[in-house]
């Protein structure tokens, strides 16, 4: 069965409006004109409209500066469930549609996303963009291992529609490119069939990081998810902490769970992530495990999304916002290389938050960011000795083998850029091709020499 699509809307499209802009981590802010179409016909305009430099933007959930620019064109008004295939689980939908909506639609009728970050609210247009990755990266890959096409509207206001067998040097650039090749207007993506909303989540108890390392890579072929929690703050038994496995339940019980957030971060002045609270909620959060190994049904809400329960947590971290570190490492050597830049951003700023991963071994576009190995995602409270700290940890990565996230990224330089992407040549080539004008550009495009 095939549902009818949804008539798009042919309203006159609203004027821009002047707007600050920033990443999810708060920083940094530009003042900008905000395009916001709300059909095909309004988007080509307004990539076609003149301006200085332009960027497509989501939700503005990546944390850095890959979403700011003095000209933003935001797709969250291109809301439109296209058509889906109840039998097939293939969805079309306009990429302004979020992995919210996605769910809420899908989900009783016995599909799911098969790939999903660490947050519910994000568009589809901005995940592909980012091309992200979930805790199931070790078995299938990132999203766009499930992409069948993408509608993508060009520097010159063309639509072009590219695949893996259409276009595919556009479609591959595009999946990671950070908007770099144009706007996502529309993508067909495939579903992963359920049959229950909750998930049967083990919890095993690790006394240091190298046995987090350890259990992580024991297990990767046995569960479909895995992440884990880690301490970073402790001297003795760093990287201690909590490996999370996952499967999906089996039990028909298909309905979302509207769960409203319980909390609501006010705007601060000042930062509240502090040393002593934070080593006070790891030790609590560590010992409310009594025994070693764990086993619950838990809702897919909780599970994968547990920050969203607090409707807008970067505030915690006040006006200057706060800074997420992510690297990927070979697993050869990795687990001595996330211990240096332990060490090295430890004497910088406290981490809020640590969650590790494992990557396999899928294709990726020429920007993209999974390696066989380790992935590591560090919260920190903005100030400038961590950003200089991270700058000196990316290279310790580079020397490793490994290589910082963009979607997460705001610090780095364009030679640390070059040194960690061996396919930036293939990419600039293709941008040249569709964007010789360098149309499309952002501040973290201009700072790692892409515009």
């Amino acid at each position: 069965m095939v549902t009818a699509p949804t008539p798009l809307d042919n309203r006159t499209p609203p004027l821009p409006v002047k707007e600050i802009v920033y990443g999810w981590g708060r920083h940094p802010r530009l003042a900008a004109e905000v395009h916001l179409p709300r059909d095909l016909e309004a988007l080509r305009a307004a990539v076609q409209g003149h301006g200085g430099a332009t960027i497509p933007r989501g939700a503005g959930r990546s944390y850095g500066d890959a979403a700011v620019a003095e000209r933003v064109i935001c797709g969250k008004s291109l809301t439109h469930l296209l058509a889906f295939d109840s039998d097939t689980g293939r969805l079309h939908a306009q990429g302004g549609v979020t992995l919210d909506e996605v769910i809420r639609f899908a989900l009783p009728r016995g599909w799911f996303l098969p790939v999903t970050p660490g947050t519910k609210f994000p568009t589809l247009a901005g995940c592909l963009a980012a091309d992200v990755h979930g805790k199931n990266h070790h078995r299938v890959g990132s999203l766009s291992a499930f992409v069948e096409h993408l509608e993508l509207v060009l520097a010159d206001g063309d639509l072009v529609v590219c695949s893996r067998k259409q276009h595919p040097e556009l479609f591959w650039a595009t999946l990671g490119g950070m908007g770099l090749t144009g706007v996502i207007y529309a993508v067909r993506l495939q579903l992963q069939p359920v049959r229950s909303a909750f998930l049967h989540n083990v919890s095993i108890r690790t006394s240091d990081l190298s046995e987090s390392c350890r259990v992580l890579c024991d297990t990767q072929h046995e569960y479909p998810y895995s992440v884990a929690w880690i301490d970073t703050l402790r001297r003795r038994g760093r990287g201690r902490g909590q490996v999370m496995l996952g499967t999906h339940a089996e039990d028909d019980r298909l309905q979302p769970l509207h769960r409203p957030p319980r909390l609501t971060a006010p705007t601060l002045p000042l930062n509240v992530v502090l040393r002593p609270g934070l080593s006070l909620f790891n030790m609590i959060n560590y010992r409310r495990q009594l025994r070693r190994r764990t086993t619950t049904t838990v809702h897919y809400d909780p599970y994968f999304y547990p920050l969203d329960a607090i409707d807008n947590w970067n505030r915690l971290y006040g006006p200057r916002g706060f800074l997420q570190f992510q690297f990927a490492v070979p697993f050869a050597g990795g687990e001595a290389l996330m211990a240096a830049v332990l060490d090295r951003t430890d004497a910088a700023a406290p981490c809020a938050l640590a969650v590790l991963k494992t990557f396999g071994d899928h294709p990726t576009g020429p920007l993209g960011f999974p390696l066989p190995g380790f992935t590591l995602a560090l919260d920190f409270p903005r100030t400038t000795a961590i950003e200089a700290a991270v700058r000196d940890a990316t290279d310790d990565v580079i020397a490793a083998g490994g290589r910082v996230y963009l979607a997460k990224d705001s610090v780095i330089t364009r030679d640390q850029f070059d040194a960690m992407y061996p396919r930036l040549d293939e990419f600039r080539r293709l941008r040249q091709q569709v964007d010789p004008q360098s149309r499309f550009r952002s501040l973290q495009s201009d700072r790692l020499g892409l515009s």
